[in-house]
């Protein structure tokens, strides 16, 4: 059986971060989300993958090649105008239609497990179904596809509804796994109103024309993972389930509680705490006196200097936290550089729900304490400040002694002036 996994899409609601890698190359617990996914089809028995890409695909490709460094087959199929789900999934139909044989879909974005994949196939196997989709429940249902369920027969599936009218609240997870008969569905399939070819109207089609279309629940956790703060709670998932894994060097002096992992070329040094589960990647340089609380996950090449905290942040490859900085519940992008004093709050003062800009729209991310979201190449002068939910775009520069409380877009420098007054002595 081959996965066919989606990644081609821009991740939009994920700016500044995609706006130099996709989505799905987002690192969490070390490793680009995609990888996870590609890991999970590997241990459930599925050696032959699929990866649909277009945008910057050469990051995917790069990192990824032919798959043998995994243990599996990866093939690419670049979808060149993004034109939705049914359409991406169309892009597969002759290499599918050769072989004849069932095909596991899945988005890259998602959590996906290896017995969630064993549980598809042998429902597949049991009941020879044409489609099944893998099922989750939601408290509210209306952002999602929402499914019209008779035992495990799905009737209907009605995108987005207005709140109240959902069928159930059992959504579509966005793994499928399909017969060779889903492409004749795809090919009678219209435009959505959204300019897009949907799966799910693929899905009505088949079900309109009696095909056995099955639903699976799953208990397990889902995440919607499109905008930047689920990450960290995507973060927090797979870090949970990391085990101790040293390589590096720890000096004497470091205190440590939880599992670490600390890859080759590492050192921690003398006066360093730290509270695990917490990543550290390959040639970092981590303290001396350095704090680093649950769940932080550090990139390659990351220098994080004397007396620094960081608590349960993303830091990404070739990053310096320089010293006597503090660095909360945030996404720092590749190649900054945080000069020393640099604050970064994540509690509001009036302890609201600390909102966040989503293409264009400030949106409540629903967390308590959320920090700062910086793009790749953001540099911090020393002493500057920032304010909960602020996003700093691609390569742009904050000077020192500065406060900043809204966001920054790409390119730009932020100077602060201050007033000075140089007297004689009295």
């Amino acid at each position: 059986m081959r996965a066919v996994i989606l990644t081609a899409g821009e991740g939009t609601r994920m700016r500044p971060l995609t706006l130099t890698r996709p989505k799905t190359m987002l690192p969490v617990g070390g490793k680009p989300l995609l990888e996870y996914n590609i890991r999970a089809l590997r241990d459930a028995g599925i050696k032959d993958i699929t990866l649909i890409v277009g945008y910057q695909k050469e990051a995917v490709m790069d990192h990824f090649q032919d798959g043998h460094n995994l243990g599996v087959n990866i093939n690419y199929v670049t979808q060149e105008e993004r034109l939705g789900t049914a359409h991406a999934i169309g892009q597969v139909a002759d290499l599918a239609l050769e072989t004849n044989d069932a095909i596991i879909v899945t988005n890259g974005d998602i959590i996906l497990g290896n017995q969630l994949i064993k549980s598809l196939i042998d429902k597949y196997n049991k009941s020879q179904a044409q489609s099944i989709l893998v099922l989750t429940e939601v408290d509210d249902p209306s952002s999602f596809g929402v499914v019209e369920l008779e035992g495990d027969c799905i009737n209907d599936v009605v995108e987005k509804p207005a709140p109240g009218e959902a069928p159930s609240n059992l959504i579509n997870a966005g793994i499928y796994l399909f017969d060779p008969s889903i492409f004749q569905a795809i090919a009678q399939t219209d435009k959505s109103e959204r300019g897009e070819y949907e799966i799910t109207d693929s899905l009505k089609i088949q079900i309109k024309e009696g095909k056995k279309v099955l639903g699976l629940v799953s208990q397990d956790k889902w995440i919607d993972v499109g905008r930047p703060w689920e990450f960290l709670e995507l973060n927090e998932h797979y870090l949970e389930a990391s085990h101790e894994q040293i390589e590096g060097e720890i000096e004497e002096g470091v205190t440590i509680h939880g599992p670490v992992v600390l890859k080759k070329g590492s050192i921690i040094r003398s006066g360093t705490y730290i509270m695990g589960p917490v990543y550290i990647g390959e040639n970092c340089d981590i303290g001396p006196n350095t704090f680093l609380r649950k769940h932080t996950s550090i990139g390659n090449d990351v220098n994080v200097g004397n007396a620094v905290e960081i608590k349960n942040s993303i830091i990404m490859d070739g990053t310096n936290v320089n010293h006597l900085s503090y660095v909360g519940d945030s996404i720092i992008g590749a190649n900054c550089n945080i000069a020393a004093g640099t604050n970064i709050a994540n509690l509001r003062f009036d302890d609201e729900g600390v909102k966040v800009t989503v293409k264009g729209k400030r949106v409540d991310s629903g967390r308590r304490k959320m920090g700062v979201i910086f793009a790749d190449g953001v540099k911090t002068g020393i002493n500057s400040s920032f304010n909960p939910g602020v996003t700093i775009g691609l390569n742009s520069s904050v000077g020192s002694g500065a406060i900043i409380y809204r966001d920054i877009p790409d390119n730009k420098i932020v100077i602060h002036h201050q007033k000075q007054e140089i007297k004689d002595k009295k």
